[in-house]
């Protein structure tokens, strides 16, 4: 039975602050957030949801539900190039003719909707190199053809939302953070006063870890940099991209980087019988089941860990007739 569609639902968190709830329509992931913060005459709207038909009635929707509108935002931010995060970006500025503000470093996230035959040309060498089968591949690559960007329309933001711009609110100032690791653009805003953390999918209610590979030396590095910058600011309520918000901020940071923690050590383990690929060593990391119904997302992952272990010296790759194994290093 297909799935029922999520609406687009808004609701109160603190005076001055609302969550937007926006549908998706990816397995496992029903919904993101969008935060609108009252800002004078008007809001400042944090993450903009997917673009495809009928994302802006949800997030209208959505807002109507807390008296709001999209002709109120002065200002757009989002805190990562990824299409739920800045999809509808284009749209929102379009409509309430406000600046838009992102991290310069995007260029992962308009690959796909500025070149998508090289994006996913990309992508399918680096399974094919992986190990991934070519049937797999070719289903793959059929279903991405079939699918749309995510994004309304390519555009540049107004101003680089890197580490120290503040944003002004009714609740206060919002100092941004820069938090690579999810993705190279992310970014996450804080509040001292309220000790508010916007925290997009650096910080999730639950802990789940997803990583850009190939665009920058080493996501897993940074991505546990980041937790440490986070971890500095002493926040008490987080308000994250996906799920509900939560006030156990000390604990989800831990979490993190325990995971990050095994799943590195079960990549490691897996080379104990000798090279592999790494579809082979994401089997060992996520299961099999899991690696047959999330290849993508769970061989990205996996190719994250081995290059932060290659990185320390734990790893090596070599590559033969296009196809790359990996081993422990002797030293």
């Amino acid at each position: 039975m297909p799935r029922r569609r999520e609406l687009g639902r808004g609701e109160r968190v603190i005076p001055g602050l609302w969550r937007l709830r926006l549908a998706l329509p990816f397995p496992g992931v029903p919904h993101c957030n969008a935060w609108a913060i009252a800002a004078g005459d008007g809001i400042v709207l944090v993450d903009t949801g997917m673009h495809e038909p009928g994302s802006m009635v949800e997030l209208e929707r959505s807002m109507d539900q807390v008296g709001l509108s999209v002709d109120q935002v002065r200002l757009l931010v989002c805190t990562h190039a990824h299409i739920d995060h800045w999809g509808q970006a284009a749209t929102i500025r379009d409509r309430a003719g406000c600046e838009f503000w992102m991290n310069p470093n995007h260029r992962h996230g308009f690959a796909a909707a500025t070149d998508p035959e090289g994006a996913l040309a990309r992508r399918l060498e680096i399974g094919r190199q992986s190990g991934v089968p070519e049937a797999t591949l070719e289903r793959y690559a059929e279903r991405s053809r079939g699918m749309g960007s995510g994004i309304a329309r390519v555009i540049e933001p107004d101003r680089p939302l890197v580490g120290g711009v503040e944003i002004d609110t009714d609740l206060g100032t919002w100092t941004a953070f820069e938090t690579p690791g999810h993705a190279p653009s992310h970014v996450c805003l804080f509040q001292p006063e309220r000790r508010l953390l916007i925290s997009g999918d650096h910080l999730l209610g639950r802990i789940s870890l997803y990583f850009d590979y190939g665009w920058t030396p080493d996501p897993i590095g940074e991505f546990l940099g980041s937790l440490d910058v986070v971890e500095s600011l002493g926040a008490r309520l987080a308000l994250s991209g996906h799920g509900k918000p939560f006030i156990d901020v000390p604990g989800h940071i831990e979490a993190n980087r325990s995971l990050v923690r095994e799943r590195s050590d079960l990549a490691l383990g897996a080379l104990g019988r000798g090279p592999k690929t790494a579809i082979e060593i994401a089997a060992n990391v996520f299961g099999a089941e899991m690696i047959a119904t999330e290849t993508g997302w769970r061989l990205q992952e996996t190719l994250c860990y081995l290059r932060h272990l290659e990185l320390e010296g734990a790893v090596f790759s070599e590559s033969e007739a296009d196809l790359v194994r990996w081993a422990v290093s002797s030293s």
